[in-house]
């Protein structure tokens, strides 16, 4: 098979300090996502749903979480070469410093990935949620006698002066290449794409992040310690001496890039069709599996609710929220516009008393929270009123973090009773 000749590198990504405060104590791609995934959830089952199963994550800040989450969650047969493995940062006597870029990881990584017999190098991004065929793309890659593949997705010209933006020509051969084109420049990079893409207005090509190498070309590029990134310094040099294929993909992409895009993107889950589709069963995506109990709701009015299992909820209005694993809701709250990341545990009624817990995880009685994020372990008191939105400036404190009017309370932070924000 041709999956078999394929090893998958995902990259985990920075410090994630766009993310922050959700990366304070977590890597990026171990932030939780949809209730009850993690980022790095995204990119592993589109390789498994393609039958590519040999994988590489790496990552080089608060990997903790995310090498426990890889542990408990991808097992395979004990006779299959199939593995998942968080490769951190690591010195080495030619290696004395942390990743540099994207290329610099690869790179420093590399002697890793030799160990293997592989074909071609299926590299990803651990922050985009998206549900793409791999298989499609490294069967054009390998038809078209490719040495570099990139997925593109067509994007309107407000959006294209903050990708790499390129231009094909009718055999999908990439020409020419433009990292984040001022918006002068913008008219002289439109490329052909289909009607559909038309009549959005979706005129450009932007890099999706998503490469396909040639093992020996990606060994030979890897040579070269002056380049860090792939965007900025590999792709731009390769185009014109390597040949290289547009792969374009028309589905629903977004890159978890900042708060904004995170918050749009879990209440985008909200919507009566989502264009992210987690219903969808040949494009399953997996993560641990937890052995909770169901839900228990009791008074409670739900419009446009997702909500995970083992959840205690007494809430009176839950309104286009996503409501985390483990999530408990006190009487009379109401939530609105607010993605809740649940718990990692359960409180017991002989934890509490031996502890004199005065306020529980979750949220207590009496509460409205909109426009919001609760990191896991939060303990919201009574009373408690967060009203996010454009009226708030960005505000940093120790319990919580306001940024473009979404209001972050950190994980296991606790709001005291009839706190105002």
């Amino acid at each position: 098979m041709i999956n078999d000749k394929v090893l998958a590198i995902i990259l985990g990504g920075g410090q994630g300090s766009r993310l922050y405060p959700l990366t304070e104590q977590r890597s990026k791609p171990a932030v939780p996502i949809a209730g009850k995934y993690r980022l790095v959830d995204i990119p592993i089952s589109n390789c498994i749903n393609a039958d590519i199963k040999r994988i590489f994550v790496l990552t080089q800040f608060n990997s903790a979480s995310l090498n426990r989450h890889i542990k408990d969650t991808y097992h395979f047969s004990f006779f299959s070469s199939a593995f998942v493995d968080v490769l951190a940062a690591e010195q080495t006597p030619l290696n004395k410093t942390w990743f540099q870029g994207t290329a610099d990881a690869v790179r420093q990584s590399m002697h890793h990935f030799l160990r293997h017999d592989f074909e071609y190098a299926l590299i990803l991004s651990g922050d985009q949620l998206y549900q793409m065929d791999y298989d499609k793309m490294i069967d054009a890659h390998i038809k078209n006698n490719a040495e570099i593949s990139i997925a593109t997705i067509p994007v309107k010209a407000k959006e294209a002066t903050s990708f790499g933006i390129l231009k094909s020509n009718e055999e999908n051969v990439i020409t020419s290449f433009i990292e984040k084109p001022d918006a002068s420049l913008l008219p002289e990079w439109t490329s052909e794409v289909s009607n559909e893409m038309k009549s959005q207005d979706r005129h450009y090509l932007a890099s999706m992040g998503i490469y396909v190498f040639n093992r020996d070309l990606l060994q030979k590029l890897m040579n070269d310690p002056a380049t860090i990134d792939f965007g900025k310094e590999i792709i731009p040099q390769s185009i014109n001496k390597h040949k290289t294929l547009s792969y374009q993909y028309e589905g629903y992409w977004t890159d978890i890039g900042n708060i904004d895009s995170f918050f749009d993107a879990n209440i985008g889950l909200t919507a009566n069709i989502p264009s992210f589709d987690l219903y969808d069963t040949k494009k399953r995506i997996y993560s641990r599996a937890r052995m909770l109990p169901t839900t228990k709701l009791a008074g409670t009015m739900l419009e446009k609710a997702v909500i995970a299992e083992g959840c205690i909820i007494s809430a009176a209005k839950i309104e286009q929220s996503v409501i985390g694993i483990r999530s408990r809701i006190g009487k009379e709250s109401t939530v609105i516009n607010t993605y809740m990341m649940g718990s990692d545990y359960y409180e017991t009624l002989a934890e509490i008393d031996k502890n004199n817990i005065e306020i529980l995880m979750g949220i207590g009685e009496r509460c409205f929270i909109k426009n919001a994020i609760l990191d896991k372990n939060c303990r919201i008191g009574d009373d408690v009123r967060i009203n996010g939105g454009k009226h708030l400036e960005d505000k940093e404190t120790t319990m919580y973090t306001i940024k473009e009017g979404i209001v972050v309370v950190k994980k296991g932070a606790t709001i005291p009773k009839g706190y105002v924000i």
